[in-house]
């Protein structure tokens, strides 16, 4: 079968930056619907030029702080943004409440913004990240199936990520997860800002209900959405 070639204008990150670290989660069960996404055929980050440029560049600000940063998402392909929807419709589907919406109703996540028909990750000019401390410490399995501990739960609680603490974890529907909530102290509280610090001198923009979430704001494709698939076949 042939494979949907991606665009002119979009690259590997590896190609860009091979030191930033790749945790591609929705090639994998370990996010809010429970399986891998379609569309996610290799856990390899996908973005357009300026946006690797601009990651390059902050990268190489925060190795000199002694992290890196670590992605968790980057372009998106549209089937994947149609799969959360019909995702958020299946209200029955309740596998991975626990974790990553334990104190919202699904049915809220849709209307509440959490989850959108349209987002800039299809455009490939939006990423999710965090940063990570160097030497990059070794990073759990998820297993499915295992127990599951709140994403808002106090770090040492929640599922363990390499990462340094940025209050919750990663893909966490709650109010805790917005940018600047007021409940975030601390080491948390400095993380993020150091996260915002870096991405927006680098030229980003963040989202203010996920501290993980930034943008490119001059996006080389503003108004279209691309469905070719996270594979390497795409680049040949």
């Amino acid at each position: 079968m042939q494979v949907k070639q991606a665009p002119e204008g979009f690259v590997r990150l590896h190609d860009v930056d091979p030191s930033i670290v790749e945790e591609i989660r929705y090639a994998t069960p370990h996010n809010f619907t429970g399986d891998p996404v379609p569309g996610y055929d290799e856990p390899m980050c996908v973005v357009t030029r300026p946006l690797a440029d601009a990651l390059h560049r902050a990268q190489q600000q925060v190795t000199a702080q002694g992290y890196t940063l670590k992605v968790y998402d980057c372009y998106r392909p549209q089937q994947a943004d149609d799969r959360f929807v019909e995702w958020a419709k299946d209200v029955p589907d309740q596998r991975m409440k626990d974790e990553f919406y334990p104190g919202m109703e699904k049915s809220q996540l849709y209307s509440g913004g959490y989850i959108a028909k349209d987002s800039g990750h299809s455009r490939g000019s939006s990423v999710d990240l965090t940063l990570v401390r160097l030497p990059v410490p070794p990073q759990r399995p998820y297993t499915p199936g295992e127990p599951l501990a709140s994403c808002a739960a106090p770090v040492g609680q929640r599922f363990p990520d390499n990462s340094v603490d940025m209050g919750t974890g990663f893909d966490c529907f709650d109010e805790r997860a917005h940018t600047d909530a007021s409940g975030v102290t601390g080491e948390a509280r400095a993380n993020r800002d150091r996260l915002r610090d870096v991405l927006t001198s680098a030229g980003l923009e963040g989202y203010e209900n996920e501290w993980w979430h930034f943008n490119l704001p001059q996006e080389p494709f503003p108004d279209e959405y691309f469905d070719f698939p996270v594979n390497s076949a795409a680049f040949r």
